[in-house]
């Protein structure tokens, strides 16, 4: 349990721990992505795993560090108030600068699983008493299993994809890529300053942030669905606000997709095997999981060609702004229910 501290401190916590979250986020993507590459690693690799574990390693930090200080609320709210973020706002937000061209794979293979996930995650929390350790092992264990098999299809679609296209002609080693060169002990500093201060600034953020729910007299979970969740998405906000605005739909797609796929899995698992939770709010039954399952199928739904279900097909900005409405219903009565 964090002691109290003073009003005014807590603002300060909350703040630096967004400032130096964000920070800490960027440069411990880019230290891994430039070690990543000295290795020899894929780049869809680095996309998937790299990338994707970076823009969710916020949520894991503050979520282990809650879970493992007993605030099971402030936790899950995290996790799953991401998730829902990511879709209803991030998606939204990028329908509404460029119509998303969705390929039938992401319909018919990454959307189920991810919704599969999601009922999963229904069925592990609502089972009697809380969310036990093994229901985290179990999380788990669907993530490092599920992974492999997504780079494998990911990998063997692009193979397919591949086969008849006209070939490009291969740039130079060490032509400029726009990007700045980094060397590689530059890296592992990078590397390791980013995971230490992200470690840090989440520890600061969730004392903080139990300080102000304390003060505030509202729940823990409305904290983590909207304060949290928020601030912990801005790094996959950022990117698919940039990728949107240079037509890049599979990064979107992916990026979000992906995110999800973490929070669900790693987040929640790796923070309920550190500490199981107990006493979680029943509106996180009613309807905070249920909406993170809607607004998942949401994404086959749009993105589903019904006159051509082979061909990709374009959510557009008035999908784009269905989301962004339907998440400030949720807000909306997700303030009602908690305050009243």
């Amino acid at each position: 349990m964090y002691p109290d501290i003073p009003f005014w401190l807590s603002i300060v916590f909350v703040l630096g721990g967004f400032a130096v979250l964000a920070w800490s986020a960027n440069a411990f993507v880019d230290g891994a992505s430039v070690v990543a590459k000295a290795f020899g690693v894929s780049p869809f690799i680095i996309g998937m795993v790299i990338i994707g574990f970076g823009t969710s390693a916020p949520e894991l930090c503050v979520s282990a560090l809650s879970g493992a200080y007993g605030h099971s609320d402030l936790s899950l709210g995290n996790a799953y108030g991401s998730c829902v973020f990511n879709i209803a706002v991030i998606l939204g937000v990028a329908a509404l600068i460029k119509p998303l061209v969705v390929k039938p794979s992401v319909v018919f293979v990454s959307v189920p699983a991810l919704v599969a996930i999601a009922l999963l995650s229904c069925f592990l929390v609502t089972q009697g008493n809380g969310f036990s350790r093994g229901d985290g092992v179990i999380l788990l264990a669907v993530f490092f299993v599920l992974l492999p098999l997504y780079c494998w299809f990911d990998q063997s679609q692009k193979k397919d994809e591949s086969v008849g296209a006209p070939v490009e002609r291969a740039r130079p080693t060490g032509e400029a890529s726009g990007e700045r060169a980094v060397s590689l002990w530059k890296a592992w500093l990078l590397l390791f300053l980013g995971l230490v201060f992200l470690v840090g600034s989440s520890h600061v953020l969730v004392w903080g942030s139990v300080d102000l729910a304390r003060r505030m007299g509202v729940s823990e979970l409305l904290i983590g669905l909207t304060i949290i969740a928020v601030g912990t998405s801005l790094p996959e906000l950022a990117s698919a606000v940039v990728s949107a605005r240079k037509g890049e739909h599979e990064f979107v797609l992916g990026n979000i997709v992906g995110s999800n796929f973490f929070n669900t899995l790693a987040v929640v698992g790796l923070a309920g095997t550190i500490s199981p939770f107990k006493n979680i709010s029943p509106y996180l039954f009613s309807r905070d999981l249920p909406m993170m399952v809607f607004l998942s199928a949401l994404i086959a739904v749009f993105g589903f060609n019904f006159r051509k279900p082979r061909e990709p097909k374009a959510i557009g900005r008035v999908a784009g702004a269905f989301w962004l409405l339907l998440f400030a219903a949720y807000m909306g009565l997700m303030l009602w229910q908690e305050t009243k």
